[in-house]
């Protein structure tokens, strides 16, 4: 079976016309944010760490971009969501590829876990049930909670709604982002949130 990413794949060529667009300066902002929340969430489901990624971007032949756990902190730290100001505020165009591309890995690794977790969801969602009742769910979403309230800068201040809200919509994406098609999907859902709002 061909893998989703293959090894050899790199962030700065890819040949796929869709993958080639060029997201612009302000895009990249909101990119950033996207892509740090995306890790958030596989992080809670999964309970990754840093040395998780880490060993994808090895797998991927992206250490040239991500060697070390300080690297990876500057790429996620670069969201303009994130508290305080140690983080580097600048994040290339392949540098959001390469986290796209370990996004994809990571969560083609997990599927299983994450289509068990979207197949309780759904049953849940069914039987008018709230996702905390499942303690797959409960426990991602507790700690997606206090994770997004002890990193984001206005964490605190976002309510319980909202960020469940949030967290199961990124848990439903990375399901499809585990997809042989995910690293395609994922890009282009990328540049499509991050175009402006047109004008009323």
């Amino acid at each position: 079976m061909t893998s989703i990413v293959q090894p050899t794949a790199s962030p700065s060529n890819w040949e796929d016309p869709h993958l080639s667009r060029q997201p612009n300066p302000d895009q990249l902002d909101n990119i950033k944010a996207q892509l740090d929340l995306i890790l958030l969430a596989l992080e809670a489901i999964a309970n990754l760490s840093s040395e998780a990624m880490l060993q994808a971007a090895s797998e991927l032949n992206l250490e040239s971009m991500i060697s070390d756990r300080v690297s990876l902190w500057r790429l996620r730290q670069s969201s303009p969501l994130r508290k305080g100001q140690g983080g580097r505020k600048k994040l290339d165009v392949d540098e959001a590829r390469a986290l796209t591309l370990i996004i994809c890995h990571l969560a083609k690794q997990q599927n299983e876990l994450i289509r068990r977790a979207v197949a309780l969801l759904e049953q849940l969602t069914e039987q008018n049930r709230e996702p905390h009742q499942a303690a797959l769910l409960g426990n991602y979403l507790d700690t997606f909670h206090n994770t997004y309230q002890e990193r984001m800068e206005h964490g605190e201040m976002a309510s319980t709604d909202d960020l469940t809200h949030l967290a199961l919509k990124l848990l439903i994406d990375l399901l499809f982002y585990g997809s042989p098609q995910g690293v395609r999907r994922l890009w282009l859902t990328l540049l499509d949130r991050s175009l402006p709002n047109p004008p009323n």
